[in-house]
């Protein structure tokens, strides 16, 4: 497994806010997790991105143990986080932002800025524009591209849909689903679980800091207790 996750704990304080949690992520796979908000989703990120500490438990990155590595170091090992909220840098222009994912890299970034804009066109469009000034999916646009500009070996997109008008929510996923096919190994961290579970190889569903269910996308989404607490079915 590219990514292994053993009994991982994480607090806030007294709050025990991620609690014994374990998650595998394969080579090329595309793994959702989903759960209501103040599940855990976020915490579970940042504490594989670095962000936030590690209580107990384990962080295993091809093979090697990184529970203790600084946030830093993981991302020049290619583990890049897309934040919730985007977190751009507004007045800077689309461009500087997407540039600024390559700076700890060598490589071809004119090439690779040229591949993301044909993966998202109106970025080319606005490239000059402040990207503050952007709508919202197009902001997320910028996020996601800032990411893959760093080269990632495994993506945490930490959920991509909020705030987006459905339409919207559609474009991104389709971006995912394209990363996806072209062997881009992703963690998607999302409330709106069908759209995540329609597209992943596996899924997790998070509850109150314990994982509480595993299986491939599409049983999770057969799954009736998915559906009710869910799915609204």
């Amino acid at each position: 497994m590219l990514l292994e996750i053993e009994g991982l704990n994480a607090h806030y304080g007294r709050i025990h806010a991620l609690k014994s949690a374990s998650l595998t992520v394969g080579e090329g796979e595309l793994v959702a997790l989903v759960g209501a908000n103040g599940a855990g989703k976020t915490t579970l990120l940042r504490t594989l991105s670095g962000v936030h500490p590690a209580t107990s438990g384990t962080i295993k990155f091809e093979g090697r143990d990184i529970t203790r590595m600084p946030a830093h170091q993981r991302v020049a090992e290619g583990l890049i986080q897309v934040p919730e909220g985007r977190q751009l840098f507004g007045p800077q222009s689309v461009e500087d932002n997407l540039r600024l994912g390559a700076y700890r890299r060598g490589g071809n970034p004119e090439r690779d800025l040229e591949d993301l804009y044909a993966m998202f066109p109106v970025l080319k469009v606005k490239r000059n524009q402040p990207a503050g000034t952007l709508s919202g999916g197009q902001q997320q646009m910028v996020a996601i591209g800032r990411a893959l500009m760093a080269k990632p070996r495994v993506l945490l997109l930490d959920e991509p849909s909020m705030g987006l008008a459905p339409l919207l929510v559609g474009e991104i996923f389709n971006a995912v689903e394209r990363l996806k096919e072209q062997g881009t190994t992703i963690l998607l961290v999302e409330q709106n679980a069908y759209a995540a579970l329609a597209i992943a190889d596996r899924g997790y569903v998070i509850e109150t800091g314990e994982i509480t269910l595993h299986d491939s996308g599409a049983a999770l989404l057969a799954n009736e207790r998915v559906k009710q607490a869910y799915l609204g079915l």
